[in-house]
C-alpha cells in the first residue's frame, strides 16, 4: 500500500497481527471474524513473516534506488545510479538481497579485503610495543607474560566485519529467493574468518580511503541494511524480518545535509536543528522555543531559515496553514525576513507575503521523482535563491 493509503482489510491470525503492530510500520485493527483493518501510520517499508508479507511504498511510488539515495545521503556521499543494481519493479526484500548480492560480488571479485588491525595480548616475548601502565596495574614485580600491543595484517577488520553482519542478516530474511540466497552464503562463506558482529552491537567504525575503494558502495549498503532492518530465524521461533524507515526524519535528514554542502559555497555557516527561545518567562519551564531543520548565520546571528516539510498541503491530513504559522514563528524568533518551506512534491516556486508583516515564506518543492542529480541541482538552486534573497535585503535594508 501507499503510505498515504486508507489502509486495507485482510485476514490475519493473532500472531501476525501482532507482529505488524510491533514492527512500527502499520496498524492492524481487529474487526472480529478474523479480519483486520491495517493502516499505515507514518512509515515505509516491507515486514515479512513466512505467511504474510506488507510492504508500505512511500509516495509518488518512489522505489528503492531514490529511497537509499536520501537515506545513504546524510552519513556520507549519496548512492551513485549504479549503485543500487536492483530493478524498480520488484519488491524490496528482493531488491535489497539482489543488491547487496551484486555490491558485494564487485566488492570481493579481487578477494577478502585485509587490513592493520591493532591487537592487545599477553605473550611470553616482545612484540610491538610494551603497554607500561598495563602491566604495572595488572602485573606488578612480574616481568612475564607481557601486556603488549602490535599491528597485524589481517582480514577480521571493521569493512569484512560489517560486510559479514549484513550478509548474514539478508540470509534470514524468509523467501528470499533460492538462488539469491545460495550466493549470500557463498560471499558470507568467503568471511568466515572475520569475527561476527553481536546483535545489537554497535557498528565499528571505518574511514573510507584508497585501499578500501571497491568496498564503499556496498558497506554504505550494509550500514543502511544493519541500521533499518532487523531479522529473525532459528528453532521455535517464525521467521521474521523488517525494514521500516520513517520518511519525514528521512527527507528531513537529507534536505539539512544537502543545503549545508550546497550553501558552504558562499559566506557564513548553516547549523542544522537549530534552537532560539520564542517566548519570554521568568523560570526556564515557561519558555518557549523553536527548532527550525536549517539555519544560515553571517558574523553570528541568523539570516535565513529553512524547514523541510515531507508531506505537503495535497497530502493526506496536512496543513499548509499550520506549516506557514510555525515559518511565521521562526522568522519572528530569529529576526529574519524570509523563511524557505522545503517539500517533497511536484510544483512550481510559490511566494507568500505575510500580511501586516514584512516576513516571505517560499514554498520550495522538491521533486523525489526526479534522478539523484536533479534533486542535488535542485537543492543548489535552493541555496542560490536563499543567499541571492539575503543579499538583496542587506542592499536595500528591508
Amino acid at each position: 500500500m501507499d503510505e498515504l493509503s486508507g489502509g486495507i482489510v485482510e485476514r490475519l491470525d493473532a500472531a501476525s497481527a501482532a507482529f505488524l503492530n510491533a514492527s512500527g510500520l502499520a496498524k492492524a485493527s481487529p474487526m472480529g471474524m478474523g479480519l483486520y483493518r491495517i493502516e499505515p501510520v507514518g512509515k515505509v517499508g516491507s515486514i515479512r513473516t513466512s505467511t504474510v508479507q506488507l510492504e508500505v511504498r512511500p509516495k509518488d511510488r518512489l522505489g528503492l534506488s531514490r529511497l537509499l539515495f536520501l537515506l545513504s545521503f546524510a552519513g556520507e556521499q549519496g548512492f551513485r545510479p549504479d549503485s543500487v543494481a536492483a530493478s524498480e519493479d520488484r519488491e524490496l526484500w528482493s531488491a535489497l538481497a539482489e543488491s547487496l548480492a551484486q555490491l558485494a560480488e564487485r566488492a570481493l571479485g579481487r578477494g577478502v579485503l585485509q587490513g592493520y588491525l591493532t591487537v592487545d595480548e599477553s605473550l611470553r616475548t616482545v612484540k610491538g610495543r610494551i603497554r607500561i601502565s598495563d602491566q604495572i596495574s595488572r602485573r606488578p614485580g612480574m616481568l612475564v607474560p607481557l601486556e603488549v600491543s602490535y599491528d597485524e595484517f589481517t582480514e577480521d577488520i571493521a569493512e569484512n566485519r560489517i560486510l559479514r553482519a549484513a550478509l548474514e542478516r539478508m540470509g534470514q530474511v524468509p523467501r528470499v529467493r533460492p538462488e539469491v540466497l545460495s550466493r549470500l552464503r557463498q560471499l558470507k562463506g568467503k568471511l568466515d574468518a572475520v569475527t561476527r558482529l553481536p546483535a545489537g552491537a554497535p557498528l565499528p567504525p571505518w574511514t573510507p580511503g584508497r585501499m578500501n575503494v571497491r568496498y564503499h558502495a556496498v558497506l554504505r549498503l550494509a550500514e543502511l541494511i544493519l541500521r533499518n532492518a532487523s531479522a529473525e530465524a532459528g528453532e521455535g521461533k517464525q521467521q521474521t524480518a523488517a525494514f521500516v524507515v520513517d520518511m519525514e526524519q528521512v527527507f528531513e535528514d537529507f534536505v539539512g545535509t544537502a543545503l549545508r554542502e550546497a550553501m558552504a559555497a558562499y559566506p557564513g555557516e548553516m547549523r542544522l536543528q537549530y534552537n532560539a527561545l520564542l517566548s519570554e518567562a521568568v523560570r526556564d519551564s515557561d519558555r518557549l522555543s523553536v527548532r527550525p531543520d536549517a539555519v544560515h548565520m553571517l558574523g553570528g546571528r541568523p539570516v535565513v531559515v529553512y524547514d523541510a516539510r515531507y508531506k505537503a498541503a495535497s497530502d493526506l491530513g496536512a496543513s499548509l496553514t499550520a506549516d506557514h504559522y510555525q515559518m511565521l514563528a521562526y522568522c519572528t524568533a530569529l529576526k529574519v525576513p524570509t523563511a524557505w518551506l522545503v517539500y517533497a512534491g511536484a510544483g512550481e516556486v510559490k511566494l507568500r507575503r505575510i500580511l501586516n508583516t514584512d516576513i516571505d515564506v517560499v514554498e520550495f518543492p522538491l521533486d523525489l521523482s526526479r534522478p539523484p542529480s536533479e534533486i542535488l541541482a535542485a537543492i543548489g538552486e535552493l541555496a542560490r535563491q536563499s543567499w541571492g534573497e539575503v543579499v538583496r535585503t542587506a542592499r536595500t535594508g528591508a
